[in-house]
């Protein structure tokens, strides 16, 4: 028998070794060159075509040639497809329990390309065995392998398919390639790769699943407790060579993928993992890692991280100050990044959180616990750091709110402040007056914080009565750093054209055009508003200069109010009114009655001064300039204390002796109306200011015309009853009679009216309806008067009645002339 081309017999001594080899290639399915091929020949052909992609050594690599004629073999007839997988994969297994690491990055290679061949309709058929082989590779202790198994499996993730498909897990994928990311193998090199690996697979896991129905829900609790914090760790990673920027790129990803429902799963691990590492206290990771939120997430979702991190700031109302002023901090970054006006639906609830925060610090402060048992001790340090983030975070909130909120943030903020007497249970017991008194100030703070970036074309919305009334109540408190903080909130709401910054530090200014000052005309909404309120804010400047603890800041926030008034709602009324209430303060520095300092008598007289001297430069008057510089002249030569430039610096230069004042020093007002005459009303000018009372005090100290006749008789020591009634020194004449009666009526219309007040706030609810019912009632019953005689014919002449004639509007129509 004669042998077939080119096998060559073996020797007697090669016999024994050569049988060895031959066995082991039948077991391998690989048909030997020394045999005489009959095996093979009995194999399916598939095998045979997978068979022959590997070659004799391994490093030669993939055997094209053979490779191209599975691949067609795999196309042409697409039923195989499935067992040539299956075949691939156990070729994969035992190649790799031999330790054949060369055959094991064949197969893969090979089943990669026919992945990539295949058609999507197909493709399902391979899925299964591929996903066996990259688990299998993904399970060895091989670093060399795992990373030959996550590229394969993420060039299958960036393939789209058309097809549903079904029976498919990647549990197992994100476990594992979790456990990457947090890989500590001994060489940092490798180490660095196995992580890499692992980060670009969870990036392949969620791409394959996050837009597929049909597959496990990536976004579920026990997923993305693995994946989030498996990323945070390499992205909180600082050594040389740590794959941050790829960690980055892959969260990104993940979470702008993330849909309305899938947002708080996102986050909660990531607020666990700063909790549990204490991360919060470091603050630049934690402010990073949200401000890659923000960014990364859908706009319309971010009020869902800001309520999300509120929840978590409550639940750490017993941690340390640090812990709570670094939720704080990352609060006030995520606002910033923040969409406007996406503060969601409860933009309140966020304010009221924050200022619960503040209440809380304060008292901590107070009691020096952050604990009720009283054994966790807190600092006054990091309690004042905690208050100023809070602070500063509710400012954040406020300017991404559109106008018309930040008004309603402001009143609810206003409604907040404990008013002595009103709110007296408000703050902790422990704490006292000392925690009333401290809260005023934080939330007149976040107040401020709030009010310096409104702005409101129109006065009467910036300033409401509800808002105005309650805020200039506290310009006449004790305490000077309350009144300082309201003097600075009128400022920056009325100062809509940024000007105040001009009018500081006070001084004497020659040239107006060096101020820079924008001046905008008075609109008619701005003549409505001081009309209304004008008197008020008057008065409570009159009365903040009469307060002996005001120290610099306070006149120098004063001086910047009426220079903004001056600017910004100056009309002729307006300044004629500012002129009145400057000379009213210069006789208030002159009077002996008030016990002022020497300081607040020269500082009073430098607002004076500085102030009328801006407002003869804005009217352009050049007598009234000449008059206010002459005097201003006279101070320099002979009482510099007089001026700002010597008051208002850090060693005030006061007279050492009882200040004394002469007349050619001060403004006369009759100099002033003289030169005012033709352009202002000189008439009103001469008549001089006194505060007028406010609504509450004319309502107590206003009594009925009578009781002020009877009391004026009964003070009269020269009526007697036994006596001639002697004439009256004054005539009553028809205008004396006049004002008595206007006097006598808004009285009585001011008493009806808080009557109906308390009535509505303290009546029970069935007496109001009854009462509304009753007026109803009798409109009904004059309106019935009314159509009655209307319809009631008029009387004959013969003085017998007709009788009476329907109404039309009882009349009874068919139903067909209805429509």
């Amino acid at each position: 028998m004669s042998l077939p081309r080119g096998v060559v017999m073996p020797t007697a001594s090669q016999a024994p070794r050569r049988l060895v080899q031959d066995c082991s290639a039948v077991l391998d399915h690989q048909t030997p060159a020394g045999l005489c091929g009959c095996c093979g020949a009995l194999r399916p052909r598939y095998k045979r075509l997978v068979d022959n992609i590997f070659p004799e050594d391994p490093e030669d690599g993939l055997v094209k040639a053979n490779m191209e004629k599975l691949t067609f073999f795999a196309l042409s007839a697409p039923e195989k497809l499935d067992r040539i997988a299956a075949y691939l994969s156990d070729r994969l297994t035992r190649e790799l329990n031999r330790h054949r690491y060369g055959y094991v990055c064949i197969a893969m290679e090979a089943l990669e390309q026919l992945l990539m061949a295949c058609h999507c309709q197909s493709i399902n058929l391979l899925v299964e065995s591929f996903l066996n082989m990259v688990r299998k590779l993904l399970e060895a202790d091989k670093p060399n392998l795992q990373i030959l198994g996550t590229n394969s499996f993420v060039k299958f993730a960036n393939i789209e398919e058309d097809t549903p498909s079904y029976h498919r897990s990647y549990d197992v994928f994100v476990s594992r390639f979790s456990e990457m990311c947090l890989s500590n193998y001994e060489d940092p090199d490798i180490r660095t790769k196995i992580r890499v690996s692992g980060i670009w697979g969870l990036q392949g896991v969620v791409r394959k699943t996050v837009d597929d129905e049909l597959q496990v829900d990536i976004w579920e609790s026990r997923h993305m407790d693995q994946i989030v914090p498996a990323l945070l760790v390499n992205l909180h990673t600082h050594s040389s060579g740590s794959p941050v920027e790829q960690t980055e790129v892959c969260f990104r990803e993940l979470l702008g993928r993330a849909a309305y429902g899938h947002i708080n799963n996102a986050i909660r691990p990531v607020l666990m993992h700063l909790d549990s590492h204490g991360l919060w206290e470091g603050r630049s990771f934690a402010v990073r890692c949200f401000q890659i939120i923000m960014y990364s997430i859908q706009s319309q979702h971010s009020h869902l991280v800001i309520q999300q991190l509120l929840g978590h700031l409550d639940a750490h109302s017993r941690s340390p100050a640090s812990v709570r002023a670094g939720i704080v901090e990352v609060l006030s970054e995520a606002a910033v990044i923040e969409a406007t006006g996406s503060v969601g639906p409860t933009v309140l609830e966020v304010f009221n959180t924050l200022l619960r925060q503040l209440r809380q610090s304060v008292d901590y402060q107070l009691t020096g616990y952050y604990d009720n048992s009283g054994s966790l001790r807190t600092t006054a340090t990091e309690e004042k750091t905690l208050q100023d983030a809070v602070i500063k975070t509710i400012g954040s909130f406020a300017n991404t709110l559109p106008v018309y909120q930040r008004s309603e943030v402001m009143l609810f903020i206003m409604g907040k402040i404990p008013v002595p007497g009103i709110y007296p249970a408000l703050g902790s017991p422990n704490t006292g007056f000392e925690g009333s008194r401290m809260i005023q100030v934080m939330l007149l703070k976040s107040l401020l914080q709030v009010s310096e970036r409104y702005e409101s074309g129109n006065m009467l919305t910036a300033l409401p009565s509800s808002f105005l009334e309650p805020l200039l109540s506290f310009t006449l408190m004790e305490d000077p750093e309350i009144r300082l903080l309201v003097l600075s909130i009128l400022t920056s709401l009325i100062d809509r054209q940024h000007n105040s910054s001009s009018f500081r530090p006070v001084s004497i200014v020659s040239d107006i055009s060096k101020l820079k000052v924008n001046v905008d005309k008075c609109s008619r909404q701005d003549n409505l508003f001081m009309r209304k309120h004008a008197q008020r804010l008057y008065r409570h400047i009159y009365l903040a200069c009469k307060e002996e603890n005001s120290g610099r800041s306070h006149y120098e926030a004063l001086f910047t109010l009426l220079a903004v008034l001056s600017v910004e709602l100056a009309n002729e009324e307006v300044v004629v009114d500012l002129i009145r209430l400057v000379l009213a303060l210069q006789d208030l520095a002159m009077s002996n009655q008030e016990s002022l300092t020497v300081f607040n008598r020269c500082a009073v007289h430098a607002i004076a001064a500085a102030f009328l001297n801006l407002l003869s430069k804005l009217a352009t008057l050049p007598a009234f300039s000449q008059h206010v510089t002459q005097v201003i002249e006279s101070r320099q030569k002979d009482a510099s204390y007089l001026l700002p430039e010597d008051i208002f610096i850090d060693k005030p230069r006061l007279p050492e002796c009882v200040l004394q004042v002469e007349d050619g020093l001060l403004f006369v007002r009759l100099k002033i109306s003289e030169v005012l005459t033709g352009s202002y009303n000189a008439e009103c000018l001469n008549t001089p200011y006194t505060p007028q009372l406010a609504d509450e005090d004319r309502l107590v100290k206003k009594k009925s015309l009578g009781d002020v006749v009877s009391l004026q008789m009964d003070m009269d020591p020269q009526y007697s009853p036994d006596t001639q009634q002697k004439s009256p020194t004054e005539q009553i004449t028809f205008e004396t009679l006049k004002n008595t009666i206007e006097d006598r009526a808004s009285v009585e219309e001011e008493r009806r009216r808080m009557e109906v007040v308390e009535r509505f706030q303290t009546a029970p609810f069935e007496e109001i309806a009854a009462h509304c019912g009753a007026r109803v009632s009798l409109l009904q019953s004059k309106l019935d008067q009314v159509f009655d005689m209307i319809a009631r014919p008029p009387p004959s002449p013969s003085g017998n009645s007709s009788p009476r004639s329907t109404p039309l509007y009882e009349m009874k129509f068919p139903d067909l002339c209805v429509y």
